[in-house]
């Protein structure tokens, strides 16, 4: 349509100004905004339609301000005067408008955050694209739920900074942690800090997706804040039918990829096999032959059947390389000095790369490391009476 003047008619204008109810003003306001929207307009029309939707700004009627906000509410050719005033309105015209439209500035969108209370905050939080100065007014003065929701907005842009404020006001929040957990990049030093403040579920999320050092990788791995976790590693160490546990573990949720990499650090070697047997779905023969495989590609090849996240592989082939370079003494204490030596190890092995963990090979002594013959199914490593054996030993 060339105009605006072609698209309506005089009935249309009489109806808006004149219209005998709000249903009327409602239906002819719909119709203008939307012929504004799409039409061609040159400057005298432009201000011509811009009066017009001054006027329909203004009418007592909700019904034809909540048409007008959500017919316009991502136009361009929306007034700038008139957007604002809009979103001054009750919250079923102003609402639609603060979400989407495209023609608020940083600064028409701070004083909503200061003067507009929780809902329009939110409304805010959710918009489509945000700047990291209005993030970091919604983490400085919006509750718990709109700071959670920004952080889940992956269109808002955020400082490390602003990031890290949000930790410092909601750090026993779940809804806020998590939503910043999920957030598609994060700075490294954010993702070692909410390593720390997190449960299982979400650190793993966070191992990964998000980059994070070797150095504290193996912090989580030997740290004694996981009481839980230890114990439950130790029993898979020492449980007579590791097809079994890992199967437990599995349907319940708790075969995790961490806990595969705390239990490798731990000299659970076989409860590793089997568990990643469990989780790519092959037989335990032929994923021992896999991991084993001196040559590195086989390890990858079932971490990926596996579903284990490829940022972890690194780790993963640190501490096959390491468990291969060892063997058990076979003396009183066997079990307790055999982890704390594959512990030390592994972390030796892990920080001479001094990379990051999802684009560094941790270096290991593969080709030097005495090979293991593939062990019956019920084989472990260490047996139900916690007595250590070497690997492939009756």
């Amino acid at each position: 349509m060339a105009t605006t003047r072609a698209a309506l008619t005089d009935n249309d204008i009489r109806m808006l100004v004149k219209g005998a109810t709000a249903d009327e003003r409602a239906l002819a306001a719909h119709k203008l905004c939307r012929t504004i929207d799409r039409a061609e307009l040159d400057d005298e029309q432009r201000a011509l339609a811009h009066d017009i939707l001054r006027v329909m700004a203004a009418d007592a009627a909700e019904l034809v301000r909540r048409a007008m906000a959500v017919t316009l509410r991502n136009s361009p050719t929306l007034p700038h005067d008139v957007a604002n005033r809009l979103a001054r309105d009750v919250e079923s015209i102003a609402l639609p408008i603060i979400s989407f439209s495209p023609v608020f500035t940083d600064a028409d969108l701070a004083d909503i955050i200061r003067q507009g209370g929780p809902v329009r905050q939110m409304a805010v939080a959710k918009r489509p694209k945000l700047s990291s100065k209005i993030t970091t007014l919604l983490v400085e003065d919006a509750p718990e739920a709109v700071v959670a929701a920004v952080c889940a907005n992956d269109n808002a842009r955020f400082s490390e900074v602003t990031l890290q404020r949000a930790l410092d006001r909601f750090a026993k929040s779940e809804q806020v942690l998590t939503a910043v957990a999920y957030r598609s990049a994060l700075p490294m030093a954010v993702t070692e800090r909410l390593i720390d403040m997190v449960g299982d579920q979400l650190r793993d999320h966070i191992l990964s997706h998000h980059a994070v050092s070797a150095e504290r990788v193996l912090d989580i791995i030997v740290g004694a804040k996981e009481r839980a976790t230890v114990d439950l590693i130790d029993q898979a160490g020492r449980t007579a039918d590791a097809k079994a546990f890992v199967a437990h573990l599995n349907k319940a949720g708790r075969l995790t990829p961490s806990l595969l990499l705390r239990a490798l650090a731990h000299g659970h070697m076989t409860f590793f096999e089997w568990g990643v047997a469990e989780l790519a779905g092959i037989p335990h023969h032929r994923t021992w032959l896999m991991i084993h495989d001196a040559g590195g590609l086989g390890l990858k090849a079932i971490s990926e059947r596996a579903g284990l996240p490829p940022r972890l592989l690194s780790a993963y082939r640190a501490g096959v390389d390491s468990f291969h370079a060892m063997e058990l003494d076979g003396r009183p204490g066997d079990r307790e000095r055999f982890q704390e030596r594959m512990i030390q190890r592994f972390l030796t092995s892990s920080r001479r790369s001094r990379g990051r963990i999802p684009t560094t090979c941790w270096s290991g002594s593969t080709a030097s490391a005495p090979r293991s013959r593939p062990p019956p199914a019920d084989e472990q490593l260490f047996d139900s009476s916690g007595q250590g054996r070497r690997l492939g030993s009756s």
